[in-house]
């Protein structure tokens, strides 16, 4: 009875959707909860913020939180609702320039997901390779090097048809970051190396002693 009595005060308390009234010239701001709703005075509302919430770069969900002097609300769509899928960048636009004219403050901010349960959602030796764009054996040199958390561990099926033998897996978060910079690094050095000015021929230096 206590999980079904707070299963239902979490939904009951939980933001559906916020509104802001009129349009052209917000004053209020609704709170649509599942039972209820309240209003907000424009005057009261101090800032808003718009997070983006990303996982390996690919956006996962999205959040609005309202700030006043006295409370925080925080409004989080459900999967299928149209707000989740609009780009938290956009939204931050929007409200911002809803905002602009009573003068409140719209920021946006992301986190990223970086609880990736060991070992089973991390990375082997191979997947990291081939997103890295380095052979297999280069992959644990430069997982030390920029700093790449790895696990070494003996999977279950592999303890029982060969005992010993273990595997190398390796944190996400990082392991994408990396594979970010190392795309960043070869593109810079592949646009020195189309502007850098050819020198002299070899045959053709003059040698002016």
């Amino acid at each position: 009875m206590l999980t079904v009595a707070m299963r239902y005060v979490t939904v009951s308390l939980k933001v559906r959707w916020v509104e802001l009234r009129p349009l052209e010239n917000p004053s209020q701001v609704v709170i649509a909860r599942f039972l209820r709703s309240s209003t907000m005075a424009m005057a009261d509302l101090q800032r808003v913020v718009v997070i983006g919430r990303l996982s390996l770069g690919q956006r996962q969900s999205i959040k609005v939180v309202l700030h006043t002097g006295s409370e925080t609300v925080e409004c989080e769509p459900a999967t299928s609702a149209p707000l989740s899928r609009v780009d938290a960048q956009a939204l931050t636009g929007w409200l911002t320039e809803q905002l602009g004219q009573v003068q409140v403050p719209v920021e946006r901010q992301t986190e990223v997901k970086r609880d990736f349960l060991r070992p089973d959602a991390w990375w082997a030796r191979s997947h990291t390779a081939e997103l890295w764009r380095v052979p297999v054996g280069e992959v644990d040199g430069m997982a030390a090097q920029r700093g790449v958390e790895s696990y070494r561990y003996t999977p279950r099926a592999g303890a029982m048809s060969s005992p010993g033998t273990s595997v190398t897996v390796y944190a996400p978060g990082r392991a994408y970051d990396v594979a970010e910079e190392l795309r960043a690094e070869r593109a810079a050095g592949q646009a020195a190396d189309s502007t850098a000015a050819p020198g002299p021929a070899e045959d053709d230096a003059t040698d002016y002693r």
